[in-house]
């Protein structure tokens, strides 16, 4: 059934279904984009870290809020495709 079909089928039988799908998926490209800025924010931090050459220790733990923020990042993007899917 093709995508558009299929949301006029539930926005008849179900109205506030339709709506809520619909807020769920902006929330959810907005938040994806929120963890892709927060990633590259931390990369440019751990990067300019590294350039000065100071403190290893704050580049340990850079490293490991962009790495944690990857994985929302990615996780949100799946559960974003997931829900888009026709």
């Amino acid at each position: 059934m093709p995508k558009a079909a299929n949301a006029a089928l539930l926005g008849a039988i179900m109205p506030h279904e339709a709506n809520r799908i619909k807020g769920m998926q902006s929330v959810l490209k907005y938040a994806t984009t929120l963890a892709a800025v927060g990633v590259f924010v931390v990369l440019l931090a751990g990067f300019w870290n590294m350039m000065r050459g100071s403190n290893p220790s704050l580049s340990q733990k850079l490293m490991r809020w962009r790495v944690g923020l990857q994985f929302l990042a990615i996780m949100i993007a799946m559960i974003l495709v997931y829900l888009l899917r026709p």
